[in-house]
């Protein structure tokens, strides 16, 4: 999770955004999703009781793709969440599938057929019905070979296809048993055909156009500042809206997002990643405050035609230099861990890795003697995310105890990635991710991060390097291994290399907060990846 892009694999062309050119066009449908800097505009406020705005504050950039097929930004998934239905959607928290679109979740989940009937009378926020041909638009976006999405890499291993049965009915034909695939059908969100094919839409959804069939309607968006909804009176959905409408706020600093939600004149009920430093106060101020663990990490990301980064060594000792245990102890507050696997402690298929970077100063110079290096000076580029800019400072002293010269370089984390993108020379990347926001099983998170043509490794430059290709090689058959328990040792297996490896790898893994009114609001479950879901959320 990048501050804005979560955890983010940064999506192909994720960072198209709206520079000044006013609304979208498009009819009716673009003509609230406006730029505009200034907070103020189109907040939605006003009303009373149970009409009145719910106002939430995101703290993570509003600026980043929102197309469902390849956004992985933390603010537009949040909300496309709330705009837009799979054929089956996810708890938030368990991540069971439930019927969404699709009137009910296949009794057998290792068939390899899947058929779904839509759910009678949905209509799209525009007024037109969901059909088949919608359902069967999207996934040939997502499985085309020629259309570089990020849930290609989330459905094209396992489906082969989806075909329209009649107006109603589709069948979802899969490559090889797979379970799993239920619950990813919640990143497929089905978007209306006649609007997304026409000439340019997609570039449109990329700056923020969004039109589904869920609980809430986009009214307006602005980039900078924020996004606003209402409750869509066609949805007839198992996730009715609750709030006449919404304002979400995108404020990335710490200081002016914890202002929004305290004090008698809390201009919001409800807030995420609120920093450890003022969770006290805000619990005194009567706020209610949780956390949610889960994948959320701080990485590091070398590149592997930066010498003397393409050396094992050198990777591996920048690792065992940092003090994990100060930097949870001082920067996390406690509430966080040193990664003791590529995997969460508390994800179903954790086990330890075989190669942990405990705090091993003596250990760390060794490996820099062997690999020949000395008077190394490293310049981190890194994502300006409150807590990650909490971490550096950690950092850069052990690697300064161990005589690497250590310069910090926080930065927009859309700065960061443009870099990326622009595939400028770089060493050491500092940031963010969760793809927990995704999902929660294993091989999900493990592609997401690691794979022949995924992004991530493309901005590592590794993908060619012999180790990488039979890993790939292990995490396909991983894949297509039919016992669970098996299949999980093969992962687990692989994650050892990924470990030993370290070209892209956790320091710690930790808590994200979410702090709320809960004399305004109740249904608030604390998320373990960023953003809040709303959809079982009511005013108390």
């Amino acid at each position: 999770m990048r501050d804005d892009v979560n955890p983010d694999v940064p999506a192909p062309r994720r960072r198209s955004f709206l520079k000044g050119a006013g609304a979208l066009g498009a009819g009716a449908l673009l003509a609230g999703c406006s730029t505009g800097p200034e907070s103020t505009n189109d907040t939605g406020d006003g009303g009373s009781g149970k009409d009145r705005t719910l106002t939430a504050v995101i703290g993570y950039g509003n600026d980043g793709s929102w197309d469902p097929t390849q956004t992985a930004s933390a603010f537009a998934m949040a909300a496309n969440n709330h705009v837009y239905e799979g054929l089956l959607d996810t708890d938030p928290i368990t991540r069971a599938p439930y019927p969404a679109l699709g009137t009910e979740v296949p009794k057998d989940a290792n068939a390899t057929t899947w058929r779904f009937a839509l759910r009678p009378g949905a209509v799209f926020h525009d007024g037109k019905p969901v059909t088949a041909d919608d359902v069967v638009f999207v996934f040939d976006r997502i499985l085309d070979p020629k259309t570089q999405t990020l849930a290609k890499g989330f459905f094209a291993p396992w489906l082969d296809s989806v075909r329209k049965v009649d107006a109603h009915t589709v069948e979802l034909v899969l490559k090889f048993p797979f379970p799993d695939g239920l619950s990813r059908l919640t990143l497929a969100k089905i978007m209306p055909k006649h609007v997304f094919s026409a000439p340019g839409a997609w570039d449109d959804a990329i700056k923020g156009l969004a039109v589904g069939s869920g609980p809430y309607r986009q009214t307006a968006h602005h980039p900078k500042s924020n996004t606003t909804f209402e409750a869509f009176a066609g949805y007839n959905g198992p996730r009715k809206p609750a709030f006449r409408r919404m304002n979400w706020l995108t404020i990335v600093d710490a200081a002016p997002r914890v202002a929004k939600i305290s004090g008698t004149g809390a201009g919001a009920q409800i807030a995420d990643n609120i920093p450890y430093a003022n969770i006290a106060r805000l619990e005194r101020g009567g706020l209610e405050v949780a956390g949610g663990a889960g994948m959320n990490n701080l990485f590091l990301m070398f590149n592997t035609r930066h010498k003397p980064f393409d050396d094992v060594r050198v990777r591996q000792a920048l690792h065992y230099a940092i003090d994990t245990e100060k930097m949870v102890r001082v920067a996390l507050k406690g509430h966080g861990k040193p990664a003791s696997s590529f995997l969460d402690e508390g994800n179903p298929s954790h086990r330890r890795a075989k190669t942990v970077y405990g705090h091993d100063p003596a250990k760390a110079r060794a490996l820099l003697k062997a690999a020949g290096v000395s008077d190394l000076e490293i310049d981190i580029l890194a994502v300006n995310v409150s807590w990650i800019v909490d971490c550096l400072p950690t950092i850069k002293s052990s690697w300064d105890a161990i005589g690497v010269r250590t310069t910090l370089s926080p930065q927009e984390t859309t700065a960061v990635f443009t870099k990326m993108d622009q595939k400028q020379d770089y060493q050491v990347v500092a940031a963010a991710s969760n793809p927990n926001q995704f999902g929660l099983d294993a091989d999900l998170i493990m592609h997401y991060n690691y794979g022949p043509e995924n992004l991530w490794m493309q901005y590592t430059r590794w993908a060619g390097d012999p180790v990488a290709r039979q890993l790939f090689k292990d995490m396909d058959r991983a894949t297509r291994e039919p016992d669970p328990a098996r299949k999980r040792t093969m992962v687990q297996d692989y994650i050892d290399v990924v470990a030993e490896q370290a070209v892209l790898y956790p320091v710690v893994h930790n808590e994200l907060m979410t702090a709320w009114d809960a004399r305004a609001l109740s249904g608030i479950r604390a998320q373990p990846y960023p953003g809040v879901n709303l959809l079982q959320a009511k005013w108390v």
